[in-house]
């Protein structure tokens, strides 16, 4: 079944070009902090927390050993969602970082909701606080909406119901850097970011404080 287009949308900022993900995901990731996530039903979230994956030089990406129909999405054009069922109960979302062909993304860990807390707490009635709605990978796919049917969806064309926005709010200067989480290998890259202080940020103890973001 084909998506369903959605124009003339009403978003919190303005849609980020295709340049700026076509980088290397270790220099997208920590840009995408305070940027926005948003849904065109209203639902928005400002990034807090990534992660970022690098293909075949990082052995915990999904694209490590190469292309298969379920990592497709990781070696297409940037500025795309690369979303994937984990655990077997969970959609993780990402941004697909270029340039092409090299399986690069940057995995969006929390979200501090901004618009359509209505809505997020509907789909996560659980969530007893708002701190929770989006505090984690999974959490925030189900706040927003997101499941396996918006996998390659274009975030820069912004016709397919979601993007990523900048509304003015420059990325940390001095954000928080540490090793991922949830992974059997290379626990030992520092490749994941956070807003400092940010209280929606899924989890900050092995985070450090860190002026400097770049791939060695």
């Amino acid at each position: 079944m084909a998506r369903r287009k959605t124009t003339s949308i009403a978003w919190p900022g303005t849609p980020l070009p295709r340049a700026f993900f076509d980088r290397p995901s270790t220099l997208l990731a920590p840009l995408l902090l305070n940027k926005i996530l948003a849904a065109a039903d209203g639902r928005a979230g400002r990034i807090v927390e990534v992660e970022a994956y690098a293909g075949a030089v990082d052995p915990a990406a999904h694209t490590y050993r190469g292309k298969t129909a379920r990592n497709a999405t990781m070696f297409g054009p940037p500025g795309h969602l690369y979303v994937y069922f984990t655990y077997g109960m969970h959609w993780c979302a990402n941004c697909v970082a270029g340039p092409e062909g090299a399986g690069g993304a940057v995995l969006i860990r929390a979200l501090e909701p901004l618009h359509g807390l209505a809505q997020m707490r509907a789909a996560r009635p659980r969530a007893s606080v708002d701190r929770d709605l989006c505090r984690g990978p999974a959490r925030l796919t189900q706040a927003m909406g997101i499941s396996g049917a918006q996998d390659g969806i274009d975030l820069v064309a912004a016709l397919e119901g979601f993007t990523v926005v900048d509304d003015g709010t420059a990325p940390p200067g001095d954000p928080q850097v540490g090793p991922r989480i949830g992974i059997s290998v290379a626990k030992d890259f520092p490749w994941r970011w956070c807003v400092p202080g940010n209280r929606h940020v899924s989890g900050s103890a092995t985070l450090r404080s860190c002026a400097r973001t770049r791939q060695e």
